[in-house]
């Protein structure tokens, strides 16, 4: 039986073969790129959080993979920066791209309908999220005299959604303070200048590296007694209070369909960008607990999963 051969970048550290024993020229290979323990590559998170988070790398990366002349460049969770990067790279290989903003906006494709070109992809809507999620949190602890938000600075997204954080907050009142970190060192460095700040809830923006730092987060919010809110469930998994975002593993799904009728034939152009309609609320009773927070019960009975 033949294998198709996947090459996947891991983070932004290297192209990785991922299965062997394929006949090679004998088959399509595919690109594959993940950027965090979200997708099919949970295997791989040990050693991508061993790796210096660098967003410069990804143009080589994606110029090693066109010199392998993949079929396909797959990366349903990579963000906009990695889309780009393979625009880039070639105008032949299709392109399957996972983004959190408006693609046509970003300059990935012509249109929803009609992407052109040779990317199409999902959009699961992180920006468009973050008013909710800030309605959210606010629901949790409307006594909150101080929000703070936590966002990589090298994440492209990162200013849009800040932006979404301060139109969303200007009635409230309530001041809003805004940390960056891009490694370990500035995750602890940035909880405790928010402690020093007396920061009662906090909004972490979403990205793959704070998804391979979600255990750090959650524990850094225990510990300096911050209510936390954070894009996706495996954070809550994690231990952190509260999580709403896309279901993630429903675009990556999708990639996967996407991926298989390009190699039939069909060509990226005439492939309609999905848009996510399926967002998940989870919340951390545990989390709760410790932070001597009562969820609301009209909370707790929307929401799509509550972790005793």
């Amino acid at each position: 039986m033949k294998r198709r051969t996947f090459i996947a970048g891991l983070g932004s550290a290297a192209a990785w073969p991922m299965v062997a024993g394929a006949q090679h020229g004998a088959m399509p290979v595919i690109g594959f790129l993940a950027v965090g323990p979200n997708g099919p590559n949970r295997w791989g998170a040990s050693f991508y959080q061993g790796l210096k988070w660098n967003y410069d790398r990804i143009p080589s990366i994606m110029a090693d993979l066109v010199r392998r002349r993949v079929a396909v460049i797959a990366s349903p969770g990579g963000g906009s920066q990695i889309a780009r990067a393979a625009k880039a790279a070639t105008v032949t290989i299709p392109i399957i791209f996972g983004v959190g903003e408006n693609p046509v906006s970003a300059g990935l494709v012509a249109s929803l309908a009609r992407p052109g070109g040779n990317a199409t992809g999902m959009n699961f809507f992180m920006t468009e999220a973050v008013p909710k999620r800030l309605g959210l949190l606010r629901e949790i602890t409307p006594e909150a005299k101080h929000l703070a938000v936590l966002t990589d600075p090298l994440v492209e997204q990162s200013q849009r959604e800040i932006r979404a954080v301060q139109d969303a907050a200007r009635d409230s009142g309530v001041p809003i303070s805004i940390f960056h970190a891009n490694s370990s060192r500035e995750i602890e460095e940035a909880f405790a200048m928010m402690n020093g700040q007396g920061t009662e809830a906090l909004l972490i923006l979403g990205n793959s590296y704070f998804g391979n730092r979600r255990v750090q987060l959650a524990t850094l919010a225990a510990r300096y007694r911050i209510a936390s809110s954070y894009p996706t469930r495996e954070f809550a998994e994690a231990g952190g209070l509260m999580s709403y975002g896309p279901d993630l593993a429903d675009t990556y799904r999708q990639g996967g369909v996407y991926t298989g009728r390009m190699l039939r034939g069909d060509k990226p152009e005439d492939l309609p960008v999905v848009q996510s309609t399926k967002f998940t609320l989870a919340i951390n009773l545990k989390a709760a607990k410790a932070l001597g927070l009562t969820i609301p019960e009209t909370l707790l009975a929307t929401a799509d999963e509550v972790i005793q």
